[in-house]
């Protein structure tokens, strides 16, 4: 039993009348058990289609759309650039099974030098020339040789440079080229004109000859691009003693090696 003279707490029950009973639905509340609040109501369109431009509420999101037009672009894009870059790969590849470009071939001939001196250490004098024998060994493709530059060293260190006249080959030609180096009283480190020294008192210096140039192989009407050569011929003997300031090549001519 309640005490009357507790204060009373809460709020009161409140009864909700049943739900009404229809045809359709004769018995809505089989618990005999009222609704507070009615049911949300359902949008006037379904979830997946857009409502009209003259919705009520202006800031609705309407439902994401996916664009399949657009992802079908993408994916027939990305396939057309695949297939492109797998065929032009395969062309090159026939083109280079069918012409085998070759590189050339390079040798010192000849080499003779003059007015050579190394007194005022720590400097040198000298004038060189070179000749060189280069071959195209591709049967079907010439070479275009330009902006040749060549150089002279004693082991690293560089002496002289020059540049070479620009030429053609053929397929299946050799080309004799020349090149001078001229040094007057060209500083170098201390070591080098020590190395020169010692090397003419046993009679030979030997000196390494570079050559760099801008080649294309051609074939009709189709080229290759432009690629950078790089040619090196090492240990290049001139048989020079202590009091001649001349000498010539000696061990016969010197292969070089030749790289892209």
């Amino acid at each position: 039993m309640a005490d009357p003279s507790r204060p009373v707490t809460g709020y009161p029950a409140q009864s909700y009348p049943p739900p009404p009973t229809t045809a359709a639905n004769p018995n809505p509340n089989p618990n005999g058990v009222g609704y507070p609040y009615p049911a949300a109501p359902q949008p006037p369109y379904p979830y997946h289609q857009p409502y009209p431009n003259n919705h009520p509420n202006p800031n609705y999101a309407y439902p994401y759309n996916y664009d399949a037009s657009r992802a079908t672009f993408l994916r027939r894009l990305i396939a057309a650039m695949i297939a492109f870059f797998i065929i032009s790969a395969s062309i090159i590849f026939i083109i280079w099974l069918v012409l085998r470009p070759r590189l050339p071939k390079f040798r010192v001939d000849s080499l003779s030098l003059t007015n050579f001196n190394t007194s005022s250490s720590p400097a040198i004098s000298g004038n060189w020339a070179v000749g060189f024998s280069v071959y195209n060994p591709n049967k079907k493709m010439s070479i275009t040789y330009d902006e040749l530059d060549s150089d002279v060293f004693y082991k690293s260190a560089f002496l002289s440079e020059t540049r070479i006249s620009p030429f053609t080959q053929g397929t299946r030609t050799q080309t004799a080229i020349n090149a001078t180096f001229s040094a007057a009283n060209s500083y170098v480190d201390d070591w080098v004109v020590k190395g020169i020294d010692a090397d003419r008192g046993r009679g030979t210096v030997n000196f390494n000859v570079r050559v760099l140039a801008r080649v294309v192989f051609r074939t009709g009407g189709w080229r290759l691009r432009r690629r950078l050569l790089r040619v090196l011929c090492e240990n290049v003997g001139v048989g020079l003693s202590s009091s001649s300031g001349s000498g010539k090549l000696v061990g016969g001519a010197r292969e070089c090696r030749v790289g892209i």
